[in-house]
């Protein structure tokens, strides 16, 4: 059997990257899991998870919240930093 972990495994994707996924899309991470490697498996995804990234950012912000807005900062950051198709889609 998989453990979740083994599943993030086979995303492309950090466990920060797959959470702003599922709290964006109010799913479990596990689907949250799935929808994210279909997604950066697809260039057309890239900038759909970058969306929902920034949208979580600015969620955080509009709530009053800064430390998980710059949370979800670090993790949009290094979502870039390691998809290359993120400059190019942008």
């Amino acid at each position: 059997m998989l453990t979740y972990e083994d599943c993030v495994g086979l995303t492309d994707l950090e466990e920060d990257e797959i959470e702003a996924i599922a709290q964006h899309e109010h799913v479990p991470e596990m689907i949250a899991a799935e929808l994210g490697c279909c997604l950066v498996h697809n260039p057309a995804g890239i900038p759909r998870i970058e969306r929902i990234i920034r949208e979580d950012i600015e969620d955080a912000r509009l709530h009053g919240h800064p430390l998980e807005a710059a949370h979800w900062r670090q993790v949009l950051d290094h979502f870039s930093a390691n998809h290359p198709l993120f400059e190019q889609a942008a």
